[in-house]
């Protein structure tokens, strides 16, 4: 039985994405194999973070007991995981269950799309505010679906640019949910519908984390 190395397991609505305000459990991993300026997760990804190793059977016995529908893994880098296919693979087999990866654009999508039932993917990708762009895979656009979501993290002018260079280049919106989101206190929200609104962006969504306006944006556990 594969062990993942779960810092905490809670449960609240999304505070974001296409079931935003919904209840869900989420399954927060540690670590992340990039280091975001904005990130709002750095202490889940530290190497002395507070942890546990929790099996595959743990886990499932958790999502079975709270009798929620949403589960969504989460990070860090979820998929970093060593055996974390095992677990994607549990959950997949409950029908019953709706569950969502949030992933940070950087690893490999193909094998995980291959899952019967496979999870929704709610993937990042990384922009030029982030620092992180070089570690972006463009090639994963091609696993997304109806069922997935892309997200763009914006901190400036030139985020919403490189946002709509790519959703134009990759014909996102036909392909996938689009979100942009705020960086928390970096960018107005309504710079960003400015923006939407003078490009003619149909069927992107503006995202805002809800979670941190219900409670303290930096509260954990939420």
């Amino acid at each position: 039985m594969a062990n993942y190395n779960v810092v905490e397991i809670f449960s609240s609505i999304n505070g974001e994405g296409p079931r935003s305000g919904q209840l869900a459990l989420f399954i927060r991993m540690q670590g992340c194999n990039l280091d975001c300026g904005y990130c709002d997760t750095k202490w889940a990804n530290e190497e002395d973070c507070r942890s546990h190793w929790t099996s595959t059977e743990e886990i499932m016995d958790v999502v079975r007991l709270m009798h929620i529908k949403n589960i969504t893994l989460t990070g860090g880098e979820p998929l970093m995981q060593e055996n974390i296919m095992e677990l994607l693979e549990a959950l997949a087999a409950d029908r019953e269950l709706r569950v969502e990866i949030e992933t940070n654009g950087s690893i490999d999508l193909r094998p995980f799309s291959k899952i019967e039932n496979a999870p929704a993917f709610n993937m990042d990708y990384k922009l030029p505010g982030s620092g992180m762009e070089e570690y972006m895979l463009p090639d994963n656009f091609a696993c997304l679906t109806a069922k997935d979501t892309v997200k763009f993290v914006v901190k400036d002018y030139e985020d919403l640019l490189r946002a709509r260079e790519l959703i134009g280049e990759y014909d996102l919106t036909n392909r996938c949910h689009v979100f942009l989101s705020p960086v928390y206190g970096e960018i107005d929200p309504e710079d960003i519908v400015n923006f939407m609104k003078s490009n003619n962006m149909n069927d992107v969504t503006l995202q805002l984390q809800i979670h941190k306006v219900i409670w303290d944006s930096e509260m954990r556990g939420v």
